[in-house]
């Protein structure tokens, strides 16, 4: 958050699992696409927002299982917990606001009477959240009831249900809408309210976002029945809200140009990078295009092999510079030469890479110093690499 002190040019503010993450595509190249567009194009100006359903323990479980990048801020646990930054510090005004009128032991009490209901994992039972399975034919005569006995109990709750078998009991100042009307109403006073927020959800337990004022929102193509219909009784006329031909990342990709929000050409989806200029130096659609470049090169999918490597040395300076983690320096182009050696080495294999956390500091008039974290994934296996790049 530090990073950015002025308002967002954009917020993307999405769900992770069936919308940002696409667990029908063993490639992730949504997700890729989605990566190669956010840090060439928006990480330096713009806030990156997840918000799942996930409790902690399960979305750092996910990032260790698909390409992700890391947000600026994460709210998890349908909504009752907001944290920022990559140590994923907690937002304790937050926390007060759901102590209020919330007993988590009453919540225990009170469902353990209704043998429908069935509790999820230990690690999915947080501080301010209740959660069970239960079936959808059983599942609005148990709201009802429950929310009726807890009520009696003085307790102000939120029942969602969600995915056609997940029930969550929060305090009723929680939920993914309240808590990113919070984090709006936080920039505001701050004075950094962005300028455009695109929320961008799959389920049920997303309706909420969709209900923000000045919002614009996106349903992926597949999203669920429940958010659809919430969407025809509530939303139809609503033109800041669409339903995406594209899933999951794609359809974000695909709202951001539906709403003239920015750039949405992917570098992934540039096909020869010795054809692509910019009017304007951007160091992070630099470093992007030349891993994507590494990728393609390693994976033997580059063609004219002498050609594009007199192309890229010829778009570097000579004296700019890479630091590894070990202090070791070597130019670019000492690194662009020994690429040489391993041209097609991981050919027929799932071998990507992606970078993360793109942040570039003027250092002169046309010099810049690129910080950023590159990961490899190949097969099962993710190694994780920190560069210093000097780019001039």
């Amino acid at each position: 958050m530090d990073r950015i002190t002025k308002a967002a040019r954009l917020m993307i503010v999405s769900d992770l699992d069936h919308t940002m993450v696409d667990h029908h595509d063993p490639e992730n190249m949504s997700l890729l696409r989605f990566n190669a567009l956010w840090e060439s194009n928006y990480r330096h100006d713009s806030l990156l927002v997840f918000s799942t359903g996930r409790s902690p323990t399960l979305y750092k479980q996910l990032r260790k299982e698909k390409p992700m990048l890391t947000p600026d801020i994460t709210i998890m646990s349908v909504g009752t917990e907001i944290t920022y930054g990559s140590s994923m510090l907690p937002d304790d005004g937050w926390v007060k606001i759901l102590n209020q009128k919330w007993d988590r032991n009453v919540v225990i009490e009170e469902t353990s009477k209704f043998p429908e209901l069935t509790l999820q994992a230990e690690t999915e039972q947080r501080p301010h959240k209740v959660s069970f399975y239960v079936d959808k034919t059983e599942a609005q005569v148990v709201m009802k009831e429950l929310s009726s006995r807890l009520e009696k109990r003085g307790l102000d709750v939120k029942l969602i249900y969600s995915g056609g078998m997940d029930l969550d009991v929060l305090p009723q100042g929680a939920g993914k809408g309240q808590a990113l009307s919070y984090l709006l109403n936080k920039l505001k006073t701050e004075g950094t309210l962005p300028v455009n927020t695109l929320a961008c959800g799959d389920s049920g337990n997303d309706a909420e976002l969709f209900s923000i004022p000045d919002v614009y929102g996106v349903m992926v193509s597949n999203a669920q029945e429940e958010l659809l219909q919430w969407h025809a009784e509530n939303a139809k006329g609503n033109p800041n809200i669409i339903h995406a031909k594209e899933r999951c990342a794609a359809g974000i990709i695909e709202a951001i140009g539906h709403f003239n929000l920015g750039s949405n050409t992917s570098p992934r989806d540039v096909a020869d990078f010795v054809e692509c200029k910019l009017d304007h130096v951007n160091p992070g659609y630099e470093v992007v295009k030349f891993y994507l470049f590494y990728e393609r090169w390693r994976r033997g999918e580059a063609a004219n092999c002498e050609t594009y490597i007199a192309s890229l040395k010829a778009s570097c300076d000579p004296t700019a510079t890479f630091v590894f983690p070990t202090g070791v320096e070597k130019t670019l182009h000492e690194c662009i030469y020994a690429m040489k050696g391993c041209y097609g080495d991981q050919k027929g294999k799932q071998f990507r890479v992606w970078v993360d956390r793109v942040l570039s500091t003027p250092t002169g008039s046309n010099t810049w110093l690129v910080k950023f974290d590159k990961w490899e994934l190949s097969g099962e296996s993710v190694f994780f690499i920190k560069v210093v790049y000097h780019c001039i």
